[in-house]
């Protein structure tokens, strides 16, 4: 004994170990798999998605398909559990009816000893029982026992399942001591499909309860035909598949080619050569579609006209700007390059050039200054404010402090006003720019002459005009006068000392549109010019009394 325990120990040591390293191996093994199923899981689930995703075939085709795969799984099921129902309970109905018959055949065989046990009967009447049962049960298809009130088998139509002693199952029993007649389904052991069975009391109702009937039936020929009826099913549900199909990917080109027409035409719309056209597609809301990238594309070739013009419209401006001020820089470059390199000796021509030079660098600051205020206009970036304004003491106020400049002309400016009230809705400081610019032109263009500043309001409108009786601008000028950097040239020629901008009168009649005034002109040449300004008038309404 003492030699065997310890290779007993070690056998047992060794079998243990080898357990424990076979169940490791089976768990790393199983690990192994539940990964790979994952990952193959993962990788399934995103290629379904991205194959979903990818476009509107597989999208429409993928939905109709797994919706007709649903609602045919559901159809089957629902079918197969409703027919079942309806089929089992036509069989059991069927089958009490049957065991009624099979009570009234067996009545009617009085000499056949049905209430006597196996072992007091005779030959004679044990084979006919034996015959008659085997005869019933082949014109019912169904297995007959006939039992006793304890559940001992009597007579049955299968002999060969008869043995002594035998005994019905206890569930039959009970239906058959409550007296009445009762139908029941169970579920064979060894096959698993359903048995019917109908149990009724032998004899009439008014006997007492000694004998009772059974009659067992199997389901198989509905089942073969349940099946045949699954396997119709599921080849129309193939047929209709096919058909879904054949719709999905009609749909789906029906619905696509627009779009896919409306990706091209998007595309040509980035590109710029897009032409809008008025074709009806097929679709209400592709047309709506339609309709839009048609309006988009109009309006980006307005968008792209408009740029094109101000392209040309800013080239043209900075062509302007440089001429205009490459003029007095150059002029400015000559005198001052002449005083440095001591080429002018003499202090009167000295000081003519310098007197030119702060001359030039004045006009320059100007323009500048009214290029800056210009592209404030046009940008935008300037606003106005709306508030009453009395246009009468305005304009009294502005020719008052231009009179200075007007008697070193020897001009003289008047005043005419010819209504009490005069008010508007505008910006003061604005409206003074607006008359400060024309008094300096009428100034620069009238010498030893009058300029009349005449405010009148009528008929909801306050009208303001300036009239000199100067120089005056050619009819060839007169329509030009609104450019920017456009001088007339008489004026120019006239007044070199104190040539303007070339824009006062485009920044004028800016101003006065913000404001929602109108400017225009009438000129003759050789006896003056007169501008006229309109604004709509403001006219408070009085407090309302009782």
């Amino acid at each position: 004994m003492g030699c065997r325990i310890p290779v007993y120990t070690s056998c047992q040591r060794r079998r243990n170990s080898a357990v424990n390293t076979y169940l490791q191996q089976g768990l790393i093994k199983l690990q192994w798999g539940i990964y790979y199923l994952h990952k193959f899981w993962i990788s399934t689930k995103h290629f379904i998605q991205e194959q979903f995703n990818k476009n509107l075939y597989t999208r429409i085709l993928f939905t109709n398909v797994t919706a007709f795969a649903i609602v045919l799984i559901v159809l089957v099921m629902f079918s197969n559990f409703m027919v079942k129902q309806v089929i089992y309970s036509e069989i059991q109905q069927e089958l009490l009816r049957e065991a009624k018959r099979v009570n009234f055949a067996l009545l009617e065989q009085t000499d056949k000893g049905w209430s006597l046990p196996p072992d007091q009967q005779t030959g004679s009447q044990n084979r006919g029982q034996q015959d008659l049962l085997k005869y019933l049960a082949d014109i019912y298809d169904a297995k007959i026992t006939i039992f006793d009130i304890e559940g001992k088998i009597t007579a049955i139509s299968a002999e060969q399942e008869m043995v002594p002693g035998s005994r019905i199952e206890d569930k039959y029993l009970k239906l058959f001591k409550k007296g009445s007649v009762a139908t029941l389904q169970t579920i064979e052991k060894d096959t698993g499909q359903p048995v019917f069975a109908a149990v009724v009391p032998m004899g009439d109702n008014d006997e007492a309860l000694h004998n009772g009937i059974l009659l067992e039936t199997s389901s198989s020929n509905f089942d073969l035909s349940l099946s045949k009826m699954h396997l119709y099913m599921v080849s129309g549900g193939m047929v209709l598949l096919l058909f879904i199909i054949i719709i999905s990917v009609y749909l789906a080109v029906c619905i696509s080619r627009p779009i896919s027409r409306l990706a091209a035409t998007a595309a040509e719309i980035c590109r710029g050569s897009y032409v809008p056209q008025c074709k009806e597609l097929p679709l209400e809301e592709i047309n709506v579609l339609g309709g839009q990238l048609d309006k988009l594309a109009e309006r980006q070739q307005k968008i792209q006209a408009e740029s094109g013009r101000m392209e040309e419209e800013r080239t043209r401006l900075f062509a302007e700007i440089s001429h205009e001020l490459r003029t007095p820089l150059t002029s400015v470059q000559g005198f001052v390059e002449a005083i440095r390199d001591g080429i002018v000796q003499d202090d009167a021509l000295r000081e003519r050039y310098l007197n030119t030079i702060y001359t030039q660098t004045i006009h320059i600051n100007r323009l500048v200054d009214d290029i800056l205020e210009l592209s404030r206009l046009e940008s935008g970036n300037i606003t106005v404010e709306k508030l009453p304004v009395d246009l009468n003491a305005l304009a009294h106020g502005v020719a008052m402090s231009m009179e200075p400049v007007a008697n070193r002309a020897n001009t003289s400016i008047f005043v005419d006003i010819k209504s009490e009230k005069a008010i508007m809705l505008g910006d003061a400081d604005r409206l003074e720019q607006v008359i400060r610019n024309l008094l300096k032109n009428a100034i620069r263009a009238t010498e030893n002459g009058i300029i009349r500043v005449e405010v009148e309001s009528c008929q909801g409108k306050v009208a303001l005009s300036i009239e000199d009786n100067g120089a005056g601008i050619a009819p060839e000028d007169l329509t030009r006068i609104w450019e920017r950097f456009y001088r007339i040239k008489n004026q120019r020629e006239e007044h070199m000392g104190e040539k303007g901008s070339g824009l006062g009168l485009v920044i004028v009649k800016k101003l006065v549109q913000l404001q929602n005034g109108s400017i225009d002109v009438t000129s003759q040449l050789g006896k003056g010019t007169i501008f006229h300004i309109s604004f709509p008038a403001f006219d408070p309404k009085p407090n309302e009394t009782r």
